[in-house]
């Protein structure tokens, strides 16, 4: 048995200023990711993403969620959980005026299938993969190989997310100048 107390832990990387504590190394767990965030207002834990290999719970502990998927959003409210299966599309965002925290859980615990909705310029591919390459952040498709680098067209920023734009389709958004751009 392994107990740990969320307060304890050092918070790791993520989006934003959220805070994102990882249960599941602290609590030595091999089968599933448990990672627990507190989010304020206006802040997001990542951008709209799916996991091929993975399914994902989110367990709102106090707050509101907005959970956005590529039909729309929904809002969970504290002690409501949601659940995503493997290649479903969702990112978490708090809409609301007060700090939200939640769990996330994923099983299992490491993915390596990551896609973004963002199609494939070059052959229309419905999304791509993220990478680090030696040049930066970018876009790979898996159906043909392109890569793009994943910079802001606008101020060169590399901190850009996937979200829902104007027209309900997936677009690139700089979370440093906030421009949205279409695939």
């Amino acid at each position: 048995m392994n107990r740990v107390a969320i307060d304890d832990l050092e918070s790791g990387p993520t989006a934003g200023t959220a805070a994102r504590h990882d249960l599941s190394e602290a609590l030595v767990s091999r089968h599933v990711a448990i990672n627990h965030y507190v989010v304020a207002p206006g802040e997001r834990i990542s951008g709209l993403h799916a996991h091929g290999d993975q399914e994902e719970c989110f367990l709102v502990l106090d707050g509101t969620a907005t959970i956005e998927t590529l039909d729309g959003e929904v809002e969970l409210d504290a002690d409501e959980a949601i659940r995503f299966e493997p290649g479903e599309y969702q990112s978490v965002t708090n809409d609301a005026a007060r700090e939200l925290a939640l769990l996330a859980i994923g099983a299992p615990p490491e993915s390596e299938d990551v896609r973004i909705p963002l199609s494939c310029p070059d052959c229309d591919y419905e999304y791509r993969e993220p990478a680090l390459l030696d040049s930066g952040p970018a876009l790979i498709c898996p159906d043909c190989g392109f890569e793009e680098p994943a910079t802001c067209p606008a101020c060169g920023g590399e901190d850009l997310y996937a979200a829902l734009g104007h027209h309900e389709e997936p677009v690139s958004v700089c979370a440093d100048c906030g421009t949205a751009t279409e695939p």
